[in-house]
């Protein structure tokens, strides 16, 4: 599966405890990552 071009960051951001879910969420709403790649990295349901 092909990633959104900041899904990484995110995912580093959000798994170094630098991002919470609600930064991670916001990601979703500026288009940076889908509602997919939030629960792939959450583990929560957008």
């Amino acid at each position: 599966m092909e990633h959104s071009k900041n899904y990484d960051k995110v995912r580093g951001y959000y798994n170094k405890k630098l991002w919470d879910v609600t930064r991670v969420r916001n990601a979703v709403v500026k288009g940076w990552i889908t509602e997919e790649e939030f629960a792939e990295i959450t583990g929560a349901a957008y």
